[in-house]
């Protein structure tokens, strides 16, 4: 049984500059206002719209705001505030979207009615909190060094390595065994490929990945998916360690191979999230779980005084119904899960069995306090758990009210799409620049699609020469066409003078979004092998959560045509 809430109207507001620069000010808001915020129901009354906040393995993670800090360019934007005298919201119709700019606005792979979602969940790392990711990664890299040299036996240069952190981007694969970083499309054919960091050449990349006789899945165990944020800085150190061992294999102890190499870092990584390591880096008081999630939360909604001080409370709590830690996606989203769900108690850290079980501490607090006033009977934080305690929490009667939105393609919407059904959006901070570039680069995809039908007039025309040609002289071979016909001979030269000036174009167009890696979204023409899971497995996605604030809460989003290649130039004339 839904509780009914009075509606609320919202209305675009404008604020000082000196508010919009404020990222907890920003922050605030997004809380506030939307996270609360109900969807217009039926005629007899409207249904509380939920709000969910899940924090996953990753939660280890996130006390770094305090220290790292927050990307102030994401909360430097309108926001929506509650209005009851006036409705002056952007509207839902294509006119209204058209106000928004294009860096902000929310793209519809699926029809989504918000009339239809009791529930909205939130993902924390990379969603509701974005990093300074260069600081962060760097702490991330640095950490994971320190473990292979003081614990591997790794050699003290690595010490002296630094990250560059804008040589990875998402959506690439790492091929463990021969040591390869690979970029590929839709269809998962490979389009760039390095070697630690050197380019693979043509020849090397097809006989590699091209000429098999079954199709490479390009699945654990023999590849990683390079498909979060926090995955950059240890592939980026995977391949400078390919790059080790190809020039010094005696720098690699043990003689381990590629692969071995890979699960070393792994292994280093996770090393750094269970002992603290990271956490010892960015705050001076490490604790786990709860703990981040409150002082992230905190940092997010509490107002900063003009010394930098803040009062941190637990008035966040108010604009969620459930926050669940340690929930260890992707395995919470799996019902036979059978991991047990603990009561929180927000002051004193300490949980509870749900089934009224005795108190134990948090892992890793060695002086637990008891709760002075008991646990409150209404507690609405919780650790661990599966999606079956979620939806008894929430009282779902049907997967599809949900709508989880997060930044991990697997752990966040791959799995609560495929395995649940519930209505995902996908944060992609990258998509803002990208946007951007793309806005620039009309001229440039106008000279290629052009150079495209240069290439292939002039492809048309050597094979109909070459067909009349043949008909005309019975027994000339192909390659001796060229010497019988110099209009051929022309011709051919044409062709490889196009295909060279529009292989460079393709190439510069690309390096304009990244000098490795080229568009996020595409590989050559086609869509990137990142672009096709984004659009079978995210309803909607955007660059920030925060763009929601743009958009009426009961939105009906819908997405645009799909068009078939024959379709395609009769029906966009």
């Amino acid at each position: 049984m839904q509780v009914p809430k009075k509606r609320i109207s919202y209305s675009l507001s404008r604020f000082s500059i000196a508010e919009l620069t404020d990222p907890v000010f920003a922050a605030r808001l997004l809380l506030a206002c939307h996270l609360s915020s109900t969807a217009g129901g039926k005629a007899s009354g409207s249904k509380r719209k939920r709000s969910i906040h899940v924090s996953g393995a990753r939660q280890s993670l996130a006390s770094a705001m305090h220290s790292v800090g927050i990307d102030e360019e994401t909360s430097q934007q309108h926001a929506v505030g509650s209005d009851v005298g006036q409705e002056q919201h952007i509207s839902s119709s294509p006119e209204g979207d058209r106000k928004i700019d294009i860096e902000k606005q929310i793209f519809c792979n699926r029809s989504l009615n918000m009339k239809n979602i009791v529930a909205v969940g939130f993902d924390m790392d990379y969603t509701l909190a974005q990093y300074m990711s260069e600081t962060f990664e760097s702490l991330t890299y640095k950490g994971t060094i320190e473990k292979l040299v003081s614990t591997m036996r790794y050699p003290e240069e690595l010490r002296a390595w630094s990250f560059d952190c804008k040589y990875m981007i998402r959506g690439l694969v790492l091929d463990k065994k021969r040591g390869n970083i690979l970029k590929m499309d839709r269809h998962k054919y490979v389009k760039v490929a390095y070697h630690g960091l050197r380019e693979i050449s043509k020849e090397d990349k097809i006989a590699n990945y091209g000429n098999t006789l079954i199709r490479n899945s390009f699945d654990e165990p023999d590849y990683a998916l390079i498909d979060t944020l926090f995955a950059l800085p240890e592939s980026y150190l995977f391949a400078q360690l390919v790059d080790l061992k190809d020039n010094n294999p005696e720098k690699v102890p043990h003689g381990a191979d590629y692969s071995q190499m890979y699960r070393d870092v792994r292994a280093a990584v996770d090393m750094c999230h269970r002992d603290g390591t990271l956490k010892k880096m960015v705050t001076n008081d490490p604790r786990i779980l709860w703990d981040f999630t409150k002082v992230v939360m905190n940092f997010l909604c509490c107002f900063q005084s003009p010394d930098g001080s803040s009062s941190c409370n637990y008035d966040w709590l108010d604009n969620f119904d459930v926050v669940i830690t340690g929930s260890s996606k992707p395995r919470f989203f799996h019902e036979d899960n059978r991991a047990s769900l603990f009561e929180v108690d927000t002051e004193s850290g300490m949980l509870v069995n749900t089934d009224n079980g005795s108190p134990c501490p948090q892992i890793g607090d060695t002086a637990p306090r008891l709760p002075s006033k008991g646990l409150k009977k209404d507690c609405k934080v919780f650790q661990g758990g599966n999606v079956g305690h979620l939806h008894k929490l929430l009282q779902i009667e049907s997967s599809s009210q949900v709508l989880y939105v997060g930044d991990h393609i697997y752990g966040d919407i791959l799995q609560s799409k495929k395995v649940l059904g519930w209505r995902t959006m996908l944060v992609i901070p990258e998509l803002a620049n990208e946007l951007k570039l793309l806005g620039n680069s009309r001229d440039s995809r106008k000279g290629l699609r052009l150079l495209r039908k240069e290439r292939d007039v002039i492809e048309n025309r050597i094979h109909n020469l070459q067909c009349s040609l043949s008909l005309k002289s019975t027994g000339i071979k192909a390659e001796d066409m060229l010497n019988v016909s110099p209009e051929l001979r022309e011709l051919e030269s044409q062709r490889e003078e196009k295909c060279l000036q529009h292989q460079q174009t393709q190439q510069q167009y690309h390096h304009r979004f990244h000098k490795v890696w080229g568009q996020l979204m595409k590989t050559g023409y086609q869509n990137s092998r990142f672009a096709h899971q984004v659009e079978r497995f995210a309803c909607l996605y955007t660059s920030q959560v925060a763009n929601l604030l743009l958009y009426p809460p009961d939105k009906h989003y819908r997405p645009s045509d799909d068009f078939m290649p024959h379709e395609f130039d009769i029906l966009t004339e």
